[in-house]
């Protein structure tokens, strides 16, 4: 056995690749999907609570969401198993 095998065997799988989503496979990918759910709610509630209109809440809550959905993606990328 060499180096790279045994580090490949002590890496736990996180996210599992389904089309273009990573679905969680494991407690600590669950963990940051529901990490990333209250962080979304909480900012919609902020911003829903001052906006005027539909398209106020959009255009308050869309840099939060890209950003968190981002770094579920960057994450999941690299927690996932590789392709062949």
């Amino acid at each position: 056995m060499n180096a790279n095998s045994t580090k490949m065997r002590s890496i736990t799988i996180w996210f599992k690749r389904f089309g273009w989503f990573y679905i969680p496979a494991s407690v600590p990918g669950a963990l940051i999907y529901v990490v990333a759910g209250i962080f979304c709610l909480t900012v919609f509630t902020a911003v829903d609570r001052r906006s005027h209109s539909a398209s106020d809440t959009l255009y308050g809550v869309f840099p939060f969401f890209v950003c968190a959905f981002l770094l579920i993606d960057w994450i999941g990328g690299r927690t996932s198993e590789k392709a062949n």
